[in-house]
């Protein structure tokens, strides 16, 4: 098969559409014959050195596929060759062919094409797992999200507002604030112009961004507020009265996805399956693509990816 390789870290030039062996499944997973899968941050950070693969896992990025069952190792039940699917992986979803934990597989919605699925378990199983799982958030509870033009965002304003929160997203633009309000965002805030903790309180705030946002995120909480942190794009250090902490009875996470244990993967993954899946076969939670490219030209949607100024999910397409 072909998949792209990271040979030398670097800049988008450096992914390449590369033969390589073909994977084997091992047992309690299945190979899957990879019709499209998309651009994630955490992919570009691993492109230039930043996030490295777990061991044993494969070495080609992508955390989300979307295709078609083609053989299933010993312990796999209730899937079957030629079932289409849509998965969330460790890596190697840039690729032709990619074996998954059978725990990490998805049916694909209902009125969603096959290609158009990839677009959905990162974002859907990171909005799920650390908005929901861990900091809990409520009807009726106000969610501030960072990015709300990115995969991560779009998703997160439209779980948010469908579970009946108050949603408020960060935007670089009135382009971007008008298609986050058409997702259901009750109030977008101008990251360039504008301070986001003057729109507070709130009770759950997911941060993509890092860095110096902590203090501001702190800040803005509501008494018993929850903050998850799961991107550091603006670095890894900041900050933080504590007292903040103390007097408002605050709650800071830090998570990531991809190294969490396979049990906990199979557990987000079903709840995904149960709760958010309803919500997009009824339309009330739409996958947001900008465009799709071929997967040999992963480095243009890199590029894409760095420049900023798409909405939605970056989509790379096995011809």
């Amino acid at each position: 098969m072909k998949a792209i390789t990271i040979d030398e870290f670097g800049g988008p030039e450096v992914l390449t559409w590369t033969e390589v062996e073909d994977p084997v499944p091992g047992p309690g997973e299945v190979l899957v014959d990879v019709v499209a899968s998309a651009v994630n941050r955490a992919d570009a950070v691993q492109r230039i050195g930043l996030y490295p693969v777990p061991e044993g896992e494969s070495p080609y990025p992508g955390l989300e596929v979307s295709g078609r069952i083609s053989a299933l190792s010993d312990g796999v039940t209730g899937r079957q060759v030629g079932d289409e699917v849509a998965a969330l992986l460790t890596g190697g979803g840039y690729a032709q062919k990619v074996a998954v934990p059978a725990g990490q597989l998805l049916t694909v919605p209902e009125g969603v094409s096959l290609v158009e699925a990839a677009s959905l378990p990162e974002a859907v199983a990171t909005v799920w797992s650390n908005v929901f799982m861990t900091a809990g958030l409520k009807e009726g509870e106000t969610f501030l999200v960072h990015g709300g033009a990115g995969g991560i965002g779009t998703m997160a304003i439209q779980i948010a507002k469908a579970k009946g929160a108050r949603v408020v997203t960060t935007v670089g633009g009135e382009e971007q604030a008008a298609r986050a309000r058409e997702l259901g965002a009750d109030l977008t805030v101008d990251y360039r112009s504008e301070d986001f903790a003057e729109h507070g309180p709130y009770d759950v705030v997911l941060d993509i961004i890092g860095g110096q946002y902590l203090e501001r995120n702190v800040r803005a909480l509501d008494a018993d507020g929850r903050l998850v942190v799961i991107g550091l794009q603006a670095g890894l250090e900041a900050p933080l009265n504590l007292a903040d902490l103390l007097f408002k009875r605050l709650s800071v996470f830090g998570t990531t996805l991809r190294a969490r244990p396979l049990a906990q993967k199979a557990a987000i993954i079903s709840e995904v399956q149960e709760q958010v899946w309803p919500l997009i076969e009824s339309g009330a939670v739409r996958q947001v693509i900008d465009r799709s490219v071929p997967m040999a030209e992963a480095s243009e949607a890199h590029r894409a990816l760095e420049e900023g100024g798409h909405f939605g999910k970056l989509l790379l397409v096995n011809e």
